[in-house]
């Protein structure tokens, strides 16, 4: 087991007419290699349950165990530490810095790695941007940002990625793209991934679908990871 979290809660303004409890009691387990697709309404506390779990958000109350570490109670420096070195986040809007070029995007991340741009070269090929690797996000597509955002997050060789709407600004082939990306890392890099995501056709890369709806989790199904694992895509 790579995660735990055990009865998480985050509640924001309490105490006040203005309280909300964003995350309420969550108990979950992730295993190494397994990828978790996170479902629900806007509003439901999905990403506020993510970012407690990349260790940006502190608990009101409850665990969240990462690899060993309580994060609720380990001190800023050592989260920083942990969260650059075996946390790989991927955002629904890139993240990427305008005046640098894709290998720069990704290197700039590779804190502590021997020769960065050697490593977010080799990145970025594999992700099928060799020929992308001196150009600004201004000049990628939105499939493309996506992949540079993949290489950053892969950079560090972490642990765990966390996804939160990486398909949401892709059109559909892009989408898939992305999908397939995601399934080919988890399943070839033994990397635990949790997506959060709105788009049902994630579920195909999911060992599990875990629903939340007003901060609480409500069920739990199984993906279609092992169908679809047979027709990797094998880029990295």
């Amino acid at each position: 087991m790579i995660l735990k979290t055990k009865n998480l809660f985050k509640i924001f303004n309490p105490k006040s007419a203005a309280e909300v409890t964003a995350v309420n009691g969550i108990n979950f387990e992730l295993q190494q290699g397994e990828i978790a697709m996170i479902m629900g309404p806007s509003g439901s506390g999905k990403t506020t349950f993510i970012t407690m779990i990349g260790g940006l958000l502190k608990p009101t109350s409850g665990s969240v165990i990462f690899d060993g570490h309580h994060l609720e109670s380990t001190s800023q420096k050592n989260l920083t530490v942990i969260r650059r070195h075996e946390i790989g986040f991927i955002f629904q809007s890139f993240n990427l810095l305008q005046n640098l070029t894709a290998l720069q995007n990704v290197s700039i991340a590779g804190f502590g790695v021997s020769n960065p741009e050697i490593k977010a070269s080799e990145l970025l090929k594999n992700l099928g941007l060799k020929d992308r690797l001196n150009t600004k996000p201004a000049n990628l597509s939105g499939g493309e940002k996506q992949r540079v955002a993949i290489a950053r997050s892969l950079i560090n060789n972490p642990k765990l990625i966390l996804a939160d709407e990486p398909t949401a600004n892709l059109d559909k082939t892009h989408g898939h793209e992305v999908m397939q990306l995601l399934c080919s890392i988890g399943c070839e890099q033994n990397k635990s991934i949790i997506i959060v995501s709105h788009d049902e056709r994630i579920k195909e890369v999911a060992h599990r679908v875990l629903y939340i709806e007003d901060g609480r989790l409500i069920k739990e199904e199984k993906g279609n990871h092992n169908k679809v694992c047979s027709m990797k895509t094998h880029f990295l």
